[in-house]
């Protein structure tokens, strides 16, 4: 029997102060991509600028090889909204590899609740809350459950690209940092089992030491280094032959 979703009580936390400071250029950029705006201006710049906005709320930055370019075709022809294409960002590969393996229930139950819907977790009630449903029910479960949630429709709707809310206050000389400075992609844990697997001091090409797969078939470092002698002594001799040779070629027609 699966437990029921626990309740999390709201703390008092700046998403919910509404802000009434005149725009800035550090007020959230917030993006709305309606398919009837996009119908009745043809922008397709400003939807363009809309899709890298989503990127970086949800991977900070991403490559080439990581943009889903399926997504980002149904979008453009309206066959799926700006909500359904954060949805596949979040289970992509990009995200799984780079963030749902990289850290525990709890810290990724703040990194998806600060990049869906802007703000921090509602302490450790709503921690706990989600991680339940993670270890229940898989990532699916919770990115349904958030982008599903009243809060998200509230803010962001179908079409706008979530953003972090109300960073910036009237009345305090300084704002919140942006999410992805305050939860950074992995933490020290990430970093120890990494350790774990690769110790320090050992080598790969060590005698016993099974070789990792990523490896492949690499020669080892010596062999690469009697490789590419072998090849710059038989360059410069190559080289002299040639010399020899266009010498010997002059001096022959020479009088």
């Amino acid at each position: 029997m699966a437990l029921p979703l626990l309740a999390a009580r709201p703390s008092s936390l700046n998403a919910r102060v509404p802000s009434f400071a005149i725009a800035s250029e550090e007020s959230p950029r917030q993006a709305v991509a309606t398919l009837e705006t996009r119908k009745a201006s043809g922008d397709r710049l400003s939807l363009d600028v809309q899709i890298e906005q989503a990127y970086r709320q949800i991977f900070f930055h991403a490559f080439k090889v990581d943009r889903e370019v399926v997504l980002e075709s149904q979008l453009r022809s309206g066959q799926i909204t700006m909500r359904d294409f954060i949805r596949g960002l979040l289970l992509s590969r990009r995200f799984r590899e780079g963030f749902y393996e990289c850290n525990s229930n709890y810290r990724l139950v703040e990194q998806l609740v600060g990049r869906v819907l802007g703000r921090p977790v509602y302490g450790d009630q709503e921690r706990i809350r989600y991680s339940i449903l993670i270890a229940e029910h898989g990532l699916v479960a919770l990115v349904d459950a958030l982008l599903d949630s009243p809060e998200y429709l509230e803010a962001f709707g179908y079409d706008t690209v979530p953003y972090q809310r109300s960073r910036v206050l009237p009345g305090r000389a300084q704002g919140e940092r942006p999410f992805n400075q305050q939860a950074p992609r992995y933490d020290g844990r990430w970093r120890d089992v990494i350790a774990s697997r690769a110790p320090r001091g050992s080598s790969p090409w060590s005698p016993g030491t099974p070789r990792p797969a990523w490896l492949g078939e690499q020669p080892s470092p010596l062999a690469r280094q009697i490789w590419q002698g072998l090849v710059t002594a038989g360059g410069f001799a190559i080289t002299g032959l040639v010399l020899w040779t266009a010498a010997a070629m002059l001096s022959t027609g020479a009088p």
